[in-house]
């Protein structure tokens, strides 16, 4: 039977590792006769990797109905909710198969990516362990550890295991940029120049194009190659739109990120200040609330981190990086077009849950901060003053202050995660204007709304620690301690999870004036940011 013969070959190109070819052979199959759990599976696979992410889920939903409770189907339903960005769900299936058949080392694996998409980067690291341990030839496991290793600074174990996975595939782009990372560290420029070409002259998949290309661009600037590294980083950042336009480009039904904040803005604006009533139940009395509530803000790159593991030095301060922790109130008091309901007129009970579930939320994420002190950094929590306002009018607000120049080109020279606020980044006009429209619409809310809000200058935190720290720490009602100083030490301890990481782990890093090296290709943007810089007192 034909049927019988392309089941043959199926297995065939599965045993030579060839999914595409056995792929393309279930699609085939499906077409001439019955469906089966394998077949719907690597049909389901050729959708995934054309970005038909619904198709996908149609096919394994079949496969999971046929065959409930099958472990491999439920990790490809995990792959392509990670795939997606919606990692929480992608968690739950993957530890459902785990569950199910917890030897199967692809699993771990798409378990560690699927970590590393939450910024979970221990447990990414235990996954990828556990995989290795089940099957240590997967590659893209030893690199993933490789690439951990030297973000974290440790470039001898970083190398190590990269050469590991290298072995096993010489082209492994992960490990490739991972040892990129540490010759760009050591400041040895020239050699990651030449081992990135190497790479990019292969075909490599679009999201490793667009690392290496950044990477390319830190290499030309280790060199002061700045025109060759500006353009390596547009070079990056044209190949990120183009990967990620289907999902991040902005359309009539989906605004862009800079728009959702202009629209924000719009209703302090008109919105009378007047302070909100105080809430029935004070944070103190609600369980597992902190005594002390700080949102760290800013602006993404302007030393938001730094700060963070600052303060996370003092006894009895807790502190979450980055982390969704107002993600109730999203569909509740903010639609995804940026407008609001009177939150004057929101139902006292709602705001009481949404409270409640906040710190439900951290718990969850950082373990107890009951009676503590409690940071929340998360540099776009400014987009959500009108409704922290609201929930917490008695925390404190940390507004993180660094030259505009050096914070726009520094977002459009990183690699970000994607997401609309990345998609701004990708184009330096509009990374000026989403600059603009948040710093308008944190300047409204401290005009508008009862918070109490302190600025931190890096500026004066890279060149008169003592004194700046000592100010913040006054404002928070934290005592003065040594271990202020050793913030570094706490970074290494706690693990780094944003793009800082590395120049948080070095002590206290100087990285003012940036954009002098870069000034001639700052110039058409300028008359967007002058208004800031002047504003902030970086003009001087």
């Amino acid at each position: 039977m034909v049927d019988s013969a392309l089941h043959a070959s199926i297995q065939r190109a599965l045993a030579a590792n060839d999914i595409p070819g056995a792929a393309l052979l279930a699609e085939q199959a499906l077409a001439r006769g019955p469906a089966d759990p394998l077949l719907l599976n690597l049909a389901a696979w050729r959708r995934e990797e054309a970005g038909d992410y619904l198709g996908a889920h149609g096919l394994l939903r079949r496969a999971l109905e046929m065959s409930p409770g099958d472990a491999l189907v439920m990790s490809a339903i995990g792959a392509v909710f990670r795939k997606e960005g919606v990692y929480e769900q992608a968690l739950i299936m993957l530890d459902r198969a785990i569950a199910v058949e917890p030897s199967h080392a692809a699993t771990w694996l798409e378990r560690g990516y699927t970590l590393d998409g939450l910024r979970l980067v221990r447990e990414s690291k235990v996954s990828y362990e556990r995989a290795l341990s089940l099957d240590a030839t997967l590659a893209p496991a030893w690199a993933k550890l490789a690439d951990i290793a030297a973000k974290d600074g440790d470039a001898a174990g970083g190398a190590s295991l990269a050469e590991r996975a290298l072995e096993l595939d010489p082209y492994e782009p992960t490990a490739q940029c991972a040892l990129a990372t540490i010759e760009i560290e050591a400041r040895e420029g020239r050699a990651a120049e030449a081992r990135l070409n190497a790479l990019l002259a292969r075909a490599v998949p679009e999201s490793d194009r667009v690392r290496a290309l950044t990477l390319l661009g830190d290499a030309f600037d280790r060199q002061d190659r700045t025109a060759e590294a500006f353009a390596a980083y547009g070079r990056a950042q044209t190949n990120f739109r183009a990967i990620h336009a289907k999902d991040l480009a902005p359309r009539p039904d989906r605004p862009s990120h800079r728009a959702f904040i202009e629209a924000i803005a719009a209703q302090v604006q008109e919105a009378p200040a007047v302070p909100p009533p105080p809430p029935p139940v004070a944070d103190g009395q609600i369980e597992g609330a902190a005594a002390t509530h700080v949102f760290l803000l800013g602006y993404p790159r302007s030393g938001t981190t730094l700060l963070e593991n600052v303060l996370a030095s003092a006894p009895r301060v807790s502190a979450l990086e980055e982390r969704d922790t107002l993600a109730d109130t999203d569909e509740v008091l903010v639609r995804n077009d940026g407008r609001m309901p009177p939150l004057d007129e929101i139902d006292p009970a709602v705001l009481q849950r949404l409270r409640y579930g906040y710190w439900r939320r951290v718990q969850a994420m950082t373990g107890d901060v009951a009676g503590g002190i409690f940071v929340d950094m998360n540099p776009f929590n400014g987009i959500k003053l009108p409704v922290i306002a609201r929930l917490f009018p008695q925390a404190r607000i940390l507004i993180m202050r660094r030259d505009p120049r050096d914070v726009v080109l520094s977002c459009y020279r990183i690699n970000f995660t994607p997401s609309t606020a990345a998609w701004a980044f990708s184009e330096l006009e509009e990374t000026a204007r989403h600059y603009d429209a948040l710093m308008r619409l944190t300047e409204l809310c401290r005009e508008r709304l009862p918070l109490a809000f302190h600025d931190v200058r890096y500026d004066r935190l890279v060149t008169d620690f003592e004194a700046t720290v000592r100010e913040t720490a006054a404002f928070l009602g934290i005592e003065w301690t040594e271990a202020f100083h050793a913030f570094n030490r706490t970074a290494q301890t706690r693990g780094v999870r944003t793009a800082s990481a590395t120049q948080v782990r070095r002590g206290l890093y100087d990285g003012r004036g940036q954009w002098r090296r870069y000034a001639d290709h700052l110039q058409p943007i300028l008359p967007i940011l002058a208004p800031w810089i002047e504003r902030f007192g970086f003009d001087q």
